[in-house]
């Protein structure tokens, strides 16, 4: 009976010995807290940043809605009537011809589709749901300061079948020579929050294109890749570097 009692304590002793290091280690101080923030942060392209490479951003397609006369659309705040998340948009212009110095005095001109995906200036047939022909929207132009940045106000744009979101970008030096015409691609994961919450302006669901399917980005789009940081709730801010051979 001796023999029993004790063996019978033993069992015990381990039972309790083997239960407390598991709750031990599901402590609620050992488990990582969960973020509640809607924010989003994503990080593009380096080129032309400290650190970063200094290649000629590729050149990509003008059309098919360039805008028609650009310098009559000096404009920093290009939203029109346009409605949607609210966006600004910094560009820094370097070139690389001048150890990818910035390029103060350069002429930037930017324009993208509005939140169904439509172009002002052109009538809606093919890619076009509506005709915009007598209308300007979501087009402007700035010049570049010292620093060689240009900031423009507008939404975050939408899509259109076939094509990954992206804003149209072309470049000319201070005299008007053309410089570069290419496209910013914008990160997945922006895309998706923007186009799955914020239906009230978006109301097309995903784009049915990736960055890597799309006809322009598909080549590469390392350096066309905008930085995006925002919310839906307070909108977003777009920051991207594009060099030129000047």
């Amino acid at each position: 009976m001796e023999r029993k009692d004790f063996l019978k304590r033993s069992l015990s002793v381990l039972g309790i010995a083997a239960v407390a290091p598991l709750a031990g280690a599901c402590s609620k101080t050992d488990v990582a807290p969960t973020s509640t923030t809607d924010t989003t942060t994503t990080t593009g392209s380096t080129n032309g940043t400290a650190g970063g490479t200094c290649v000629t951003t590729p050149s990509e397609t003008e059309g098919p809605f360039p805008t028609k006369t650009p310098s009559s659309l000096v404009l920093k705040d290009i939203r029109s009537d346009r409605t949607g998340v609210p966006m600004s948009v910094t560009i820094t212009i370097k070139n690389k011809n001048n150890n990818c110095e910035a390029l103060a005095g350069a002429l930037v001109d930017i324009w993208h589709c509005d939140a169904a995906g439509n172009y002002s200036e052109y009538g809606g047939t093919g890619m076009q749901s509506t005709n915009y022909t007598s209308v300007h929207f979501l087009r402007g132009r700035q010049t570049t300061d010292a620093t060689g940045n240009v900031g423009f106000t507008t939404i975050f744009p939408g899509w259109y079948s076939g094509r990954a979101v992206h804003i149209h970008v072309h470049i000319y030096n201070a005299s008007g020579k053309s410089l570069l015409v290419t496209q910013i691609a914008f990160p997945a994961a922006v895309c998706n929050t923007v186009f799955t919450a914020a239906t009230n302006f978006y109301t097309k669901g995903k784009a049915d294109t990736t960055n890597e399917k799309d006809n322009v980005f598909s080549d590469g789009f390392a350096n066309e890749l905008a930085s995006v940081s925002g919310s839906v709730a307070n909108g977003y801010a777009l920051t991207h570097t594009i060099v030129v051979s000047a």
